[in-house]
């Protein structure tokens, strides 16, 4: 009898623990299906980790796409005076005195309706907003000269228009200026690297030097703060400012001599080639670049990352004839 009633005390006392237990596990239960919802008051509070973002689906339409057997880079600038410019100067507050045409002086505003039209296709109409959500969670970085600051800052106008006041931020912490989209989690961000490589032109304002010289195997100070963002944007227009010679070290850093421009350029490109093999991640980074010609032709060369490999390769070449006034 004594048995029974020590056995029934012990399985009594049981019971508290297996009901603590039971509640412990329901809690948990509940916290983590509230965190899994997009409507988390957790993730009100603090914002979701970056790069797990919850992802609503994105809806492209049939006129959001285009054609695969299209060649966007072959075609011709056409007048279009309904549907462009797609801002003004006065609607993006974030551009640079020196880049807003009218408030130097520019007398016309027939320039900002010209727009790229493929001979085979039609582009697209630029959504911001289905680049938003394209771009959450992630960094779009512009690296190169002044041509892909204007880049840059024009990407920033084309975007912040959909953002509420008191959502989006730019901050210039030099070398880098960052605009931030806070409701998508997107930074989009330019990096001054005129040369790609190093050069005595890297600091971001105060590079306009006498005599320019390019360290033609030298990335790594650059690169480092490459690493890691999601897509990546290069251009260098500024060494076509040099033809047909340029300064420059390749090997020793005190070995200064005068290389011819297209050979210079292509050593820098095979450091900077060098670099992505070895740094960048093609099945969740993009890289592209582009390249533009002097004079009144203008040739633009994209390359993007081969989901197959990590080298860049390079796509069709486009020439588009323009009027520079």
């Amino acid at each position: 009898m004594m048995k029974h009633l020590s056995l029934d005390r012990r399985i009594q006392s049981l019971f508290p623990v297996a009901l603590a237990s039971l509640l412990v596990i329901g809690t948990a239960r509940l916290v983590l299906d509230n965190l899994k919802s997009n409507h988390s008051q957790i993730f009100r509070l603090y914002g979701w980790p970056r790069g797990e973002k919850h992802r609503l689906p994105i809806v492209l339409s049939p006129k959001d796409r285009i054609e695969e057997k299209c060649n966007v880079f072959e075609g011709k600038w056409v007048w279009d005076n309904v549907s462009y410019p797609h801002y003004t100067e006065e609607s993006c507050p974030f551009l640079v005195k020196q880049v807003t045409c009218h408030r130097n002086g520019r007398p016309d505003s027939y320039y900002k309706n010209w727009r790229w039209q493929p001979n085979g296709c039609n582009l697209p109409r630029f959504d911001p907003l289905k680049l938003l959500q394209i771009l959450r969670g992630k960094r779009l970085m512009f690296v190169g000269d002044s041509v892909q600051r204007a880049q840059f800052e024009s990407m920033v106008c084309l975007v912040q228009s959909v953002i509420p006041e008191g959502k989006k931020s730019l901050r210039r912490v030099p070398p880098r200026k960052i605009f931030k989209a806070e409701e998508y989690d997107v930074s989009i961000e330019y990096y001054w690297a005129p040369f790609i490589v190093e050069s005595n032109s890297d600091h971001a304002t105060n590079h306009t030097v006498l005599k320019r010289s390019v360290k033609l195997d030298s990335i790594a100070k650059h690169g480092k703060e490459w690493e890691g963002v999601d897509v990546l944007v290069f251009e260098s227009y500024v060494w076509w400012m040099y033809k047909p010679l340029i300064n420059a070290t390749y090997g020793s850093p005190y070995n200064v001599k005068e290389y011819n421009v297209t050979t210079a350029y292509r050593l820098a490109l095979e450091t900077w080639a060098n670099w992505i093999d070895s740094k960048i991640n093609p099945h969740n980074q993009k890289v592209f670049f582009m390249r533009a010609g002097n004079g009144r032709l203008e040739v633009m060369e994209t390359a993007s990352m081969s989901q197959t490999q990590s080298k860049v390769h390079t796509g069709a070449l486009a020439q588009a004839s323009r009027s520079w006034t």
